[in-house]
């Protein structure tokens, strides 16, 4: 079996440095990333300046319907839940 040198990590790292934010959802529906702090974590030991800054889930839930299908409960308030995004700055 060949080794997948592309992984799941490396594509959330390679979306971030071409300065498209993320969140924890995110990470995990598009990319198989279940631990997205613990990356973030890496990235800033490794000199990377990441921002962060709290979003609607509504809007993370539309970026993540151009590639998937997420659809919450009808009796979620997603306009006034918030989630963290992250981002590198540059």
């Amino acid at each position: 079996m060949n080794a997948n040198r592309y992984g799941n990590t490396l594509a959330l790292k390679e979306h971030m440095v071409s300065g498209k934010p993320i969140t924890g959802l995110e990470a995990l529906v598009l990319f198989g990333v279940a631990s997205l702090t613990k990356n973030i974590s890496l990235m800033r030991r490794e000199g990377w300046f990441i921002e962060s800054k709290k979003v609607p889930y509504k809007k993370v839930l539309v970026r993540i319907n151009k590639y998937a299908l997420v659809r919450p409960p009808k009796n979620l308030p997603i306009e006034e839940i918030v989630m963290t995004e992250y981002w590198v700055k540059k």
